[in-house]
């Protein structure tokens, strides 16, 4: 199917752009739902491995002698303490506390720090908190990001790099530069947003369709697949993953959607730091996961009820294979209605209810002990 108008292909979208029945729209670009058969594709993720296009997201490069100082001014937790080849994982608030984006921060030199995430105010704040002599450019569209997931990821990146791989020699939220991947130069970091072992490989742009080929033929005897949205998705609402624009918006600040750990107060100041501290204690809302008595597509969107009291919504509902195809939905709710166990009616916009039961969160590896693995 012929890429949807107005929306821009990415570097990998000449391989699979022949299979794909129906595109979405991530930053601008055309994503496919999926590529194939989206449960063969999850099932891939969760038992083998699954290759996908992770190159939409905005890569904002800080450099200059206080590139560190920089992002610090700006992330929710400390960078100065990270050092070269580490990355973290976390948040971005305005000036009142109040949710931006969540990001990931990678450290290349003292003088070079690579912020990923879906906000364009991030830049706006990381420009902001820049001193002269530290720029900060946008350069998502000089390379090419290939997300490989799943148990066997490890595997399959092994055969393409004479690096050690292993978990002891590359651990969980880590970064190796200048590496060769089937021969091309490459920047691999450890991390992903399936809950499972995996990597994000960048090339040049340029380089994409070879990378592209190189993974699926390494990893074919592996049960190696290329995934879409569909597959994610399913994935990150399992792992209760957030999402902006769904999780959280600029209403809420990070004790509301699952980050509140990720805010560092001992790091020193940061934007939005005083007035996070006001609000921590009063943070009235949270996101959950919620199994719903109704198909996804109902589920999704859905006004939830505690005892006939509006409390809040469902963000995003699938079917879960981990709950033997239940419907499970991520949900933003009043902390009146966030205790495990919480029964809920779920009211569609047709007005029609069907039961709702909060469940733990996430309800598949609670432990990550499969991305650390």
């Amino acid at each position: 199917m012929p890429l949807p108008e107005g929306l821009r292909g990415t570097p990998f979208s000449p391989r699979y752009a022949d299979r794909v029945e129906e595109w979405i729209d991530v930053y601008g670009h055309a994503v496919p739902l999926a590529i194939g058969d989206p449960a063969e594709e999850y099932e891939a993720i969760r038992t083998a491995a699954g290759a996908s296009d992770y190159s939409m997201l905005y890569k904002w490069h800080v450099e200059g002698a206080d590139a560190v100082a920089a992002v610090d001014a700006v992330f929710s937790r400390s960078v100065r303490g990270l050092g070269a080849g580490r990355i973290a994982y976390g948040v971005v608030v305005d000036a009142d506390g109040m949710m931006l984006d969540d990001v990931t921060v990678a450290v290349l030199a003292p003088g070079h720090v690579v912020v990923t995430g879906g906000n364009p105010s991030t830049q706006e704040s990381l420009t902001a908190h820049a001193p002269a002599g530290t720029t900060v450019t946008e350069r998502r569209d000089e390379s090419a990001v290939l997300t490989l997931q799943g148990p066997r990821s490890r595997e399959v990146l092994q055969r393409l790099t004479h690096v050690d791989v292993s978990n002891e020699a590359f651990p969980y939220y880590t970064l190796l530069q200048d590496t060769l991947v089937a021969g091309m130069p490459a920047q691999v970091g450890r991390l992903g947003f399936t809950a499972e072992l995996g990597y994000e490989i960048q090339v040049p742009r340029e380089r994409a369709p070879r990378l592209w080929d190189a993974v699926l033929e390494a990893g074919a005897d592996l049960g190696v697949r290329p995934f879409g949205a569909a597959a994610l998705l399913t994935c990150r609402t399992e792992a209760g993953m957030i999402m902006g624009e769904l999780e959280y918006d600029r209403t809420v600040t990070p004790f509301e959607c699952r980050m509140g750990w990720a805010v560092d107060f001992g790091k020193g100041p940061f934007q939005g730091r005083d007035a996070l501290l006001a609000k921590k204690d009063g943070a009235t809302g949270r996101v959950v996961s919620v199994v719903v008595a109704a198909p996804p597509e109902v589920a999704e969107g859905a006004r939830l009820e505690l005892d006939g009291r509006h409390v809040g919504h469902v963000t995003m509902a699938v079917a879960s294979p981990a709950l033997d195809g239940a419907t499970l939905g991520l949900a933003r709710v009043h902390r009146d209605a966030a205790r495990s166990g919480t029964s809920l009616t779920a009211v569609a916009a047709d007005g029609s209810p069907a039961d709702a039961t909060v469940r733990p969160t996430p309800v598949y590896d609670p432990e990550r002990a499969r991305v650390r693995a």
